[in-house]
């Protein structure tokens, strides 16, 4: 806080604003009629505030409220409504905008005054009023206007000399398309070097011109001192410009704008930083010394208010056109957290650059002794953040539209690694650029001394928030690596490209299981751990998860036992896919299983989903090897060694062929006689064959024993029909006379199907039948037929 003196003063001096109307003229003629000129006008105008009732109350709002500050070096008290602010000391950011607002007016009110008063003692037609040497005035603007002349006109020469390595520059940048981001920021370094050069060499050239030719040998005025320093810094401005826009080589250009838009841009922001540069710089301090102090305080207040008038139509005319542009750009390239910022920015740039231009103009009247380096560090470095930002920003967005290639080796024995990686790689590159968009903003703010980034990341709270932000990405990052390891050895497991060849169905079934699991698994603890790291609980969210579960084993007990069933049903490989089973009374081939369920296909195409708790027993048809079992029976007649024979011929025929061989797996087994049953003598053989292949060998096995027993004429006996003619209830029947004529039509056909155990045949032979006797008629019981 300000002492009372100082603060009195200054309201003295806010006094003689407010009442300057009426006391300008006695200010003046009291400066001419008395030698003591600093303390009869204050008398004067105190005399006048006292007497005007208004001004009085003011002045005594005034002093009672300087009453209630502390001196310098006093503790200030701490009133209950700023209980809530820091307690550092340092004010909270409405109260020093409230504060900054208030001294700006206060200010302005001064100055205004000030200016007032210098300007007429200017005017007065009493020449001893006037301090100003209009001679001394001129011969500094001429001395000044020639060192203006030769440095600008040699920083022209030396910048036509630059220019072919500026196209030189360019060609370089737009070789292979201009793709080669790289290239491209080593051409533009070089540009922005020699075009510093350039401005450095016409600063030198004007200070030779200004110390051995203008003036005194070895002397140098202040007014070519301000400007040749004015110059570098200014020209070095608009050469970091140059940079950005780049309007006359497209390939030197960091950012997609048009030409005519960059040539617009960079024209507009170079005339204005001219303007405030060398008005401030230059103007204003020569204003100072060789006329009023007064009076350049109004010419800086002019400058900075033509240039925020100026600023303000530029940004009104060109808001809807920007606005535009920007959204066309957000929609066509970006998604994520930089599309909405972009978005955002697109809305809201007006506001920002309007604010932009109002912080310069109140800065350069607060604070006029270091408001032009203030505002130019605090845009550089606005510049160098948003600019290193985009070209990160963009460089990561490029990098992720490009895919990545594995070698071919790698991609055969690890297909699903490329995707993958094609997967994570957008997203990390997607946090990344949220990252730097947060690590812009707070260097802004930092720039403009809205938040002060030093102190805050020396702090307990900052450091703690960093190391917090620093240590979820790594847990990310660790947690990602072990998954991306854990499904590539899966999957390497998998791909029948590898050493290990085609994995068997239990393999896949288990492995996509415990993928599956270990996917559940890992992120559940790496979203634990997280939690933990941020400073939440997690003991609470385990219990409750314990809870959970309970509750959902105990309402779901169906479930958990499917689930419990399934998965010792897999590790103890019981079926996989492609297996012919029985389960659950149901047979077929499992054609999908999951850790709760089986799905099979039975013979009649039908589809089985059978849950593993309704499971007692599984028969598995396809595990080491089968058995064809084929019990064969022949009439009692027949002599069994004689049908074992051609039961074992048939089996080495079967054996001969091609296409059965390598299905069968050992001899035959003949186990012999089974049974004697009604009407066969039944014969048991077993055919060791192939997982799964049972079937079709035993269906080709029967087709070849047929065969054999056909040529052999060994009979196999078949079901029989016997009629029965009923009788009436008196014991009479009507009789059914049959006829059998021997040697008749189809006799011998007839009785040599009768011994071989079959049907006569259509198409038989009839021809016969004339050569024989007629039938000899048999009388049979009377019945019906």
């Amino acid at each position: 806080m300000i002492p009372i003196a100082r603060r009195l003063i200054s309201l003295l001096a806010m006094v003689l604003i407010i009442s300057f109307g009426a006391t300008g003229t006695a200010f003046a003629q009291s400066q001419g009629e008395s030698g003591d000129t600093a303390e009869r006008p204050s008398y004067a105008a105190m005399a006048d505030l006292l007497e005007d009732e208004q001004s009085r109350q003011r002045l005594i709002d005034e002093l009672r409220r300087l009453a209630t500050e502390p001196e310098a070096g006093e503790a200030p008290p701490a009133p209950a409504a700023e209980a809530a602010e820091p307690a550092a000391g340092q004010p909270s950011l409405p109260r020093r905008i409230a504060s900054t607002t208030q001294a700006f007016a206060e200010e302005l009110g001064e100055r205004l005054g000030a200016a007032t008063a210098a300007i007429t003692a200017l005017t007065s037609a009493d020449a001893a009023d006037r301090d100003v040497d209009f001679a001394a005035v001129a011969s500094v603007a001429t001395r000044l206007a020639l060192v203006v002349v030769a440095t600008v006109v040699l920083f022209f020469v030396l910048r036509a000399l630059a220019r072919p390595l500026f196209a030189r520059c360019g060609r370089w940048a737009a070789r292979d398309g201009g793709r080669s981001m790289l290239r491209r920021l080593a051409a533009v370094t070089t540009c922005l070097l020699v075009d510093l050069a350039a401005v450095a060499l016409a600063g030198v050239g004007g200070y030779a011109l200004a110390l051995f030719v203008l003036g005194e040998r070895g002397s140098l005025d202040a007014a070519s001192s301000l400007f040749i320093n004015a110059f570098v810094l200014i020209e070095a401005f608009k050469a970091l410009l140059r940079m950005i826009f780049a309007a006359r080589y497209d390939s030197l250009r960091l950012f997609p704008v048009s030409a005519h838009a960059a040539g617009y841009w960079n024209s507009w922001l170079a005339r204005l930083s001219g303007f405030i540069g060398y008005g401030l710089l230059v103007v204003v301090p020569i204003v100072t010394a060789n006329v009023s102090a007064a009076l350049g305080q109004l010419v800086s207040l002019a400058v900075m208010v033509i240039a925020f008038v100026y600023a303000l139509v530029v940004i009104l005319k060109n808001r809807t056109w920007v606005r535009e542009r920007l959204e066309a750009r957000a929609n066509q390239a970006l998604m994520g957290v930089t599309g909405v910022a972009q978005r955002l920015l697109a809305r809201t740039w007006h506001v920002l650059a309007i604010a932009y231009f109002a912080v310069l103009l109140v800065v350069s009247q607060l604070r006029p002794a270091d408001a032009l380096p203030f505002m130019m560090r605090a845009t550089l470095e606005t510049l160098v953040a948003v600019a290193v930002g985009l070209l990160v920003s963009r460089a990561l967005t490029q990098r992720s539209r490009r895919r990545i290639e594995l070698s071919a080796d790698l991609h055969r024995r690890l297909p699903m690694l490329e995707k993958r990686l094609n997967a994570y790689v957008p997203n990390a590159l997607k946090v990344a650029r949220a990252v730097i968009l947060v690590a812009v903003v707070l260097v802004v703010l930092n720039a403009w001394e809205v938040f002060d980034l030093a102190a805050w990341l020396a702090s307990e709270a900052g450091m703690g928030l960093v190391m917090m932000f620093v240590r979820v990405l790594l847990i990310l990052a660790i947690a990602g690596l072990l998954w991306m390891a854990v499904a590539s050895g899966i999957e390497h497991r998998l791909s029948p490209e590898t050493g290990s060849g085609e994995p068997s169905a239990r393999e896949k079934t288990l492995l996509t299981l415990f993928g599956n699991a270990l996917a559940i698994v890992f992120i559940t603890i790496t979203a634990m751990i997280m939690l933990s790291q941020i400073g939440i609980n997690i003991g609470p969210l385990i219990a409750g998860a314990g809870v959970l579960g309970l509750a959902i084993g105990f309402g779901a007990q169906k479930l958990v036992q499917d689930v419990i069933t399934g998965v010792f049903i897999q590790i103890e490989n019981a079926m996989n896919t492609g297996d012919v089973v029985t389960v659950a009374g149901v047979s077929g081939t499992v054609e999908r299983l999951t850790v709760r369920s089986a799905g099979i296909r039975d013979l009649s195409g039908t589809y089985h989903v059978i849950p593993f708790s309704s499971v007692d027993t599984v028969a598995n048809y396809m595990r080491g090897y089968a058995y064809h079992v084929g019990e064969y029976g022949i009439a009692y007649r027949e002599d069994v060694d004689e049908a074992v024979e051609h039961l074992e011929a048939a089996f080495e025929e079967l054996r001969a062929d091609p296409a059965w061989a390598k299905e069968i797996l050992d001899d035959l087994e003949v186990s012999g006689v089974t049974a004697l049953a009604d009407s066969s003598v039944n014969i048991r053989v077993r055919i060791m064959t192939t997982p799964g292949n049972q079937w079709a060998v035993g269906r080709a096995y029967n087709r070849v024993v047929k065969q054999h027993f056909d040529r052999a004429g060994i009979e196999i006996p078949f079901p029989h029909l016997t009629l029965y003619f009923g009788q009436d209830k008196d014991g009479s029947a009507p009789p059914a006379n049959v006829a059998v004529a021997q040697g008749g039509p189809g006799y011998d056909e007839l009785m040599t199907a009768a011994e071989r155990g079959r049907e006569p045949q259509a198409g038989d032979d009839d021809a016969a039948a004339a050569k024989t006797p007629p039938p000899k008629q048999q009388d049979m019981p009377q019945g019906e037929g």
